[in-house]
């Protein structure tokens, strides 16, 4: 066995603060009142940080690119026949990814656009009609449903592997470490400091634009007329 370096640091951040993301979301829904407005914050950092992983999936390192683990129907087949001898995500994990990735995606995006018919109003709700909206907001509620089942197919997936295939997946998320038979995989290459700022400004300018600040402030209302007393 050898040790090789699986995981880089940016995505094993983002993994981990993605975590810290939804489940900051579910809780503040949940309390509602005031926590509302970090329910908005929480959601534009899972904005920010899915706009991130999509840019780090093309100009990352080896095993974080998409390019490396998004694959065919043929690999898949090839995976569940056990013909399959590859490190990092699997290809029927890639599913997941692409799953998690495109239903936080949904969710966090119609949440830009909602509003729960009392005081709270989505940074983009000036953007469409008041019917649009509810149609948004009926789907951003709904849609919680499914991110806990997906949740937890994932969570019942990475048991699975650790506790029947002996396969560790959460060291390697920590540590960005993985012991692998040698000659099987090699350390990952590439992901520099350049490809991380091009990454982490795109994602910056996505949080900036999904804030609202692009959004002409209303006109000021018009001052009512003065009785003089004529």
């Amino acid at each position: 066995m050898t040790t090789i370096r699986l995981w880089d640091l940016p995505v094993r951040l983002f993994h981990w603060l993605l975590v810290l993301a939804v489940t900051g979301s579910l809780v503040t829904i949940k309390v509602g009142g005031d926590w509302m407005a970090w329910h908005e914050r929480f959601g534009l950092m899972v904005i920010g940080l899915l706009s991130f992983r999509i840019v780090w999936g093309f100009l990352g390192s080896s095993y974080a690119k998409f390019s490396q683990f998004v694959r065919g129907p043929g690999a898949i087949v090839d995976y569940l026949k056990g013909r399959w001898q590859g490190v990092g995500h699997n290809p029927l994990g890639a599913l997941s990814v692409l799953a998690l990735i495109g239903l936080f995606g949904a969710q966090a995006v119609s949440g830009l656009f909602a509003n729960d018919e009392v005081a709270f109003y989505g940074p983009l709700y000036p953007l469409i009609s008041s019917d649009l909206s509810g149609t948004l907001s009926g789907w951003h509620r709904q849609t919680e449903w499914y991110l806990y089942g997906l949740v937890a197919l994932h969570v019942a997936a990475v048991l699975f592997y650790i506790l029947i295939k002996k396969d560790e997946l959460v060291t390697p998320m920590i540590t960005g470490k993985k012991h692998v038979r040698t000659g099987q995989a090699g350390d990952a290459k590439g992901g520099g400091a350049l490809a991380f700022v091009m990454s982490l400004v795109l994602a910056m300018v996505v949080v900036w634009a999904a804030s609202g600040e692009l959004i002409s402030p209303p006109p000021a209302p018009e001052p009512a007329p003065q009785d003089l007393g004529w």
